[in-house]
């Protein structure tokens, strides 16, 4: 009983699913070529950039540390304040440098009275060695003292100038203006002159460096590439931006500076230095930052949507191509990075040719296409069949007749 019963539903659809088929076809007759969304490859100058991750260091750093022993009776400045180059930052007690230079000061008299008998003396032995009243031997005594007294005069007067450097280095002073750091010893602390602890740290961080390390490789490419003729630097090529730890772009662009001479053996990279000015002190050392280096122009570049290129079985890179008597033709492509929201393209592509970005979804090879020229900030159209993606719509969905016939055979 139920074989009939399935043979009898057998009977009943199959003229129906016949019909069906036989609307979709002629729908597809009267609707004719699928329209695709293209873009006309251009041959255009292409700014090639790389982008890679940097620290920042401070254009000038000075470790401050005491030049003479002693007590700290002060400190002249607030942590993290900017401070000017030979501003006062501590105060060492300077009592026994004053006694030190009133004792220099005390010496270099003693010698200059000294030099004053000592040269009356050579006078008046001159005057008697003339008539031979004193021996040869003492006059030239009388001069040897002489002499003897000056160079005691020189030798307290550099004295005197060490015991007045001394007691100026008592107060300690900022050796380069900058931003200046955590001071690691405070009023009472004794302190001797070149000790290994630092008292406070300055640091200048208006311009500011900031160090990218990058493959050996990729600059020995680059250079390659430049000598060659495939790229061109001018003089926008040693420009740098950057971007920092939370996403936002610098605001001001930054130069190159040099690349390191040596390769690192661990890594295989190179130290590439760019300096940035500073003036809100926004970067600090240490921050993390990804800069966007601008290797230089490719004269001739071709750039593809990236929505417009797939992968193949093999992996690789094809988009399909308004060919001859507007049918799609596969091309495979040879890429080498990604240029904004489009592929560089090295080969696969001349200019002229119309790849197909919107549209093809469900279209193969050798099938004809209606091209329309394709805007990437317009709307994709919805619905009517022939309007542009409304032939994509229907091919991606199910066939309007073959849904009816499935609805109906439900409903018998």
């Amino acid at each position: 009983m139920s074989f009939k019963r399935v043979a009898l539903s057998a009977l009943i659809l199959a003229p129906l699913v016949a019909c069906g088929q036989g609307n979709d076809a002629q729908q597809q007759q009267q609707q004719g070529p699928a329209e695709v969304g293209v873009v006309t490859v251009t041959s255009q100058p292409v700014t090639l950039t790389t982008v890679l991750p940097g620290r920042t260091s401070a254009y000038e750093t000075s470790e401050v540390r005491p030049q003479v022993n002693g007590i700290i009776i002060e400190r002249l400045f607030r942590e993290g304040d900017m401070v000017k180059r030979g501003q006062p930052l501590f105060r060492i007690d300077p009592q026994p440098y004053v006694t030190a230079v009133a004792s220099a000061r005390a010496s270099l008299a003693r010698a200059r009275a000294a030099i004053a008998s000592s040269s009356a003396l050579q006078r008046r032995y001159g005057e008697l060695v003339k008539i031979n009243a004193i021996a040869r031997q003492d006059y030239e005594n009388a001069i040897t003292s002489a002499q003897q007294a000056q160079a005691d005069v020189a030798a307290q007067q550099a004295a005197l100038r060490s015991a007045q450097i001394d007691l100026e280095r008592t107060t300690v002073r900022a050796p380069i203006s900058g931003r200046i750091g955590t001071a690691v010893a405070t009023t009472g602390a004794l302190v001797t002159s070149g000790q290994a602890s630092a008292l406070t740290t300055i640091q200048r961080l208006n311009p500011i460096y900031v160090d990218v390390p990058q493959s050996s490789a990729d600059l020995l490419r680059l250079r390659q590439q430049i000598a060659a003729g495939d790229l061109a630097r001018g003089g926008g090529a040693a420009r740098v931006r950057l971007r920092l730890e939370d996403g936002s772009i610098y605001p001001i662009e930054g130069r190159l500076l040099f690349t390191d001479v040596s390769v690192d053996p661990a890594t295989g990279t190179q130290t590439i230095r760019a300096i940035f000015d500073n003036p809100q002190g926004l970067l600090l050392p240490g921050m993390y930052v990804r800069a966007e280096l601008i290797e230089g122009t490719q004269e001739n570049g071709i750039l593809v949507p990236q929505r417009a290129v797939s992968r193949d079985e093999q992996g690789r890179a094809t988009v399909l191509v308004v060919g001859k008597d507007s049918k799609l033709e596969p091309r495979v492509l040879s890429t080498s990075r990604t240029i904004g929201e489009d592929w560089l393209v090295t080969s696969g592509l001349k200019p002229g040719d119309k790849v197909v970005v919107e549209g093809a979804m469900m279209l193969r090879p050798g099938m004809p296409v209606k091209p329309f020229a394709w805007s990437p900030n317009a709307k994709p159209a919805g619905g009517a069949p022939g309007a542009p993606g409304g032939a994509q719509q229907q091919q991606g969905g199910q066939p309007q007749g073959q849904a009816s016939n499935q609805a109906q055979a439900q409903a018998k």
